[in-house]
């Protein structure tokens, strides 16, 4: 991660590409949108900034395949 902030935060940007694909995303899908804007993204960065915005009743994340997610906004989110 660089030393600079970002000029949206993740959690942020991570909703809104959400809100653009009707509030539905696999997580590789989203990965990849956020590494356009944040060029130095982990997928453990992520991971926990879903998992902080599912607690906090935002989005939901729903396992597909071993290795594939689908991630949406919650009811009232969009």
């Amino acid at each position: 991660m660089s030393k600079y902030w970002k000029p949206q935060p993740l959690h942020t940007l991570i909703i809104e590409f959400l809100q653009k694909k009707q509030g539905v995303l696999t997580d590789v899908e989203l990965y990849k949108s956020l590494t356009e804007v944040y060029d130095d993204l982990a997928m453990s960065e992520l991971n926990k900034t879903l998992m902080k915005l599912e607690v906090d009743g935002i989005l939901h994340v729903y396992g597909l395949t071993k290795s594939k997610r689908r991630v949406e906004l919650a009811k009232g989110q969009s």
